[in-house]
């Protein structure tokens, strides 16, 4: 009874030999060939039959023309990955035989392999309605992987030119934004594989796994993050206020496909924040495993790699503004070795004063020097002084050159560079004084003394009325102390040219808009992504609180209008330290349009000039 009630295995074959129904297609005789379409097709294929039918196709790779290309379709689609081994091994041979007598299939046959680089498509029902979703679950997703690169590996070595006609593919099937996070993991994972074997693809694919993590990080503003940040963390207070399990929310949330792949401490509560953390930790995974061999730094493999990343920053990273976390690539690279770090310095400085440049991106470059100096904890003393000569000196030649004439006044529109190296100058100098007046008390005063910051405050350009206001009070509170400089005079004649601007917000609200003249931003301000973080701060300069005595010189200035909410955390009392991890720092100027957005940035300082 059961083997009469039971279905026959399906191992007959029709039609004769493939090569016979071949020959009869192209002479006009169907029923066959849609007979061979149909078993091809069948659902329920057995393991022996595609291994039979996958033989004989190897045999007759050269019936497989393009006016065949449905058939190599049907082929394609055949469900190998998830198969025995000798299934597996088969299809490999066969797709090197078909792309070796037939380059017309090498897109579709790359088009196949690519498409397995994310999970499976799986279709869930909920409330009558069928859902697609990934299936994160499968056991088996890093054994199909690295039958993929297997597979990818085949068809490049049997065709040279593969890696020209990869690149289109991988950047059409990269997966949207609002896909699983575990997709876009695996996509990204998957092609940062495909350079190890593939490395004249390895800048292409930076350039396009960067991009769109620009295109995620400029989409979820600093702002955003915190505020979702602290709404979890309220709703979170609440529920434990609850009884205890009655509305755990999250644990069901993990249960739910299974997505919370990690612990929920560690889960960004913005959900882009949280594909940007996830893609960020392995992008950093993949410079560190780059550069070291065996434990070890390969000098040879980092500087390579330094090139592409430089390439990409220069083309992606530089002319996109306020980008709060992509960036820290470079950052992360050049804490590997003093040498990247400094190379960094000069490209930037580069960048910086040569007039050929478009003066946002000279801006730019100056606000990338002036952060990166004062937040790399890994760059020496020596380092930073050398900076600040090169810069300083620059600046005093640029006096020279414009401090008399017809451009002689305040405009940011002609000394936009200018101004943008005042800040970076004045933004180490609030993180590095101590540093640099460390041990030899004298010494550094003699060092800082020959900077002559008094001429480059008092020039008629009046850096001072342009830089971030955060920026100018400290750097007048320190210069102050030590008898550098005496600011408070030019800052007083800038307040009395301007006046607030106050506007109507919503419910009646009085809030103030800003202005941010350099609309400059520090473009290593604190990192809060927190899987990824673990990997910056160690290197990251932090803030300290100031000592009581700093503290009343800070106090002292005379003060802009401020938001109550919002002050400065330099008038908070907050100086850098050298192994400080308290606090925060002062953060770009914020302007009307919140550009770039972030809730520790410096005080609401919000004048107008007078109409002329």
């Amino acid at each position: 009874d059961e083997f009469i009630s039971s279905p026959p295995r399906k191992t007959v074959r029709f039609g004769g030999t493939l090569t016979d129904i071949l020959l009869k297609y192209q002479q006009g005789e169907t029923a066959d060939f849609e007979l061979l379409k149909h078993q091809l097709s069948d659902p329920d294929i057995k393991d022996a039959q595609i291994i039979n039918w996958l033989h004989e196709f190897r045999a007759a790779v050269a019936y497989l023309t393009k006016e065949l290309e449905q058939l190599v379709s049907i082929l394609l689609k055949l469900p190998w990955l998830r198969r025995s081994r000798e299934v597996v091994e088969e299809y490999l041979g066969f797709l090197g035989n078909l792309v070796s007598a037939q380059t017309v299939h090498l897109r579709p046959c790359l088009r196949m392999i690519v498409s397995q680089f994310v999970p499976p498509r799986i279709t869930i029902r909920e409330d009558d309605v069928d859902i697609s979703d990934s299936d994160d679950d499968d056991e088996n997703l890093s054994e199909n992987f690295n039958t993929c690169h297997r597979a990818l590996q085949t068809v490049a070595r049997y065709v040279p030119s593969t890696p020209q006609f990869l690149m289109p593919i991988l950047v059409e099937n990269f997966p949207f934004i609002n896909k699983s996070e575990r997709t876009l993991e695996c996509y990204v994972h998957n092609l940062l594989r495909v350079t190890v074997y593939l490395p004249t693809l390895r800048l292409q694919i930076l350039e396009l796994i960067i991009e769109r993590l620009l295109k995620l990080d400029v989409s979820t503003p600093q702002q955003d993050i915190e505020d979702a940040e602290e709404a979890a963390n309220n709703s979170g207070s609440e529920e434990k206020s609850t009884e205890e399990g009655l509305f755990d929310m999250e644990e069901d949330e993990e249960r739910k496909g299974n997505k919370a792949v990690s612990p929920s401490s560690e889960r960004m509560a913005h959900p882009l924040a949280e594909r940007l953390d996830i893609l960020m930790t392995i992008l950093f995974s993949y410079i560190k495993d780059v550069c070291h061999v065996a434990g070890k730094l390969d000098i040879s493999n980092t500087k390579d790699l330094y090139r592409d990343l430089v390439s990409v920053f220069d083309k992606l990273i530089l002319p996109t503004h306020a980008s709060c976390h992509v960036q820290y690539f470079m950052f992360y690279i050049c804490s590997f070795k003093l040498g990247l770090a400094e190379a960094f310095l000069d490209h930037l400085w580069k960048k910086l004063h040569d007039p050929n440049n478009p003066s946002v991106i000279r801006q730019t470059a100056g606000s990338y020097i002036g952060s990166f100096l004062a937040r790399a904890k890994f760059i020496p003393l020596v380092t930073v002084k050398a900076c600040l000569d090169l810069l300083v000196n620059w600046l005093h030649k640029y006096i020279d050159s414009q401090d008399t004439g017809a451009n002689a006044y305040c405009d940011v529109a002609l000394h936009g560079p200018f101004y943008s190296t005042c800040q970076a100058v004045f933004y180490t100098l609030v993180f590095r004084h101590k540093q640099l007046l460390d041990g030899n008390l004298r010494k550094g005063l003699s060092y800082l003394q020959s900077l002559n910051f008094e001429r480059i405050v008092m020039c008629q350009l009046n850096p001072l009325k342009i830089c971030i206001p955060s920026v100018v009070n400290l750097f007048a509170a320190i210069t102050r102390k030590y008898q550098l400089v005496f600011c408070y005079t030019i800052i007083e004649r800038n307040n009395r040219q301007f006046i607030p601007v106050v506007r109507s917000g919503t419910g009646g609200d009085l809030v103030q808009t800003c202005t941010n003249p350099l609309d400059s931003f520090f473009p290593f301000d604190p990192y809060i992504l927190k899987r990824s973080k673990k990997t910056i701060d160690p290197l990251y300069q932090f803030w300290e609180e100031l000592s009581a005595e700093d503290l009343e010189n800070l106090k002292k200035p005379i003060k802009r209008c401020t938001s109550e909410d919002e002050d400065d955390d330099f008038l908070k009392g907050e100086t850098p330290q050298n192994d400080g991890v308290v606090g925060i720092a002062p953060n770009s100027y914020e302007s009307s349009t919140r550009s770039p957005v972030s809730s520790t940035g410096s005080p609401l300082d919000c004048y107008v000039p007078y109409p002329q």
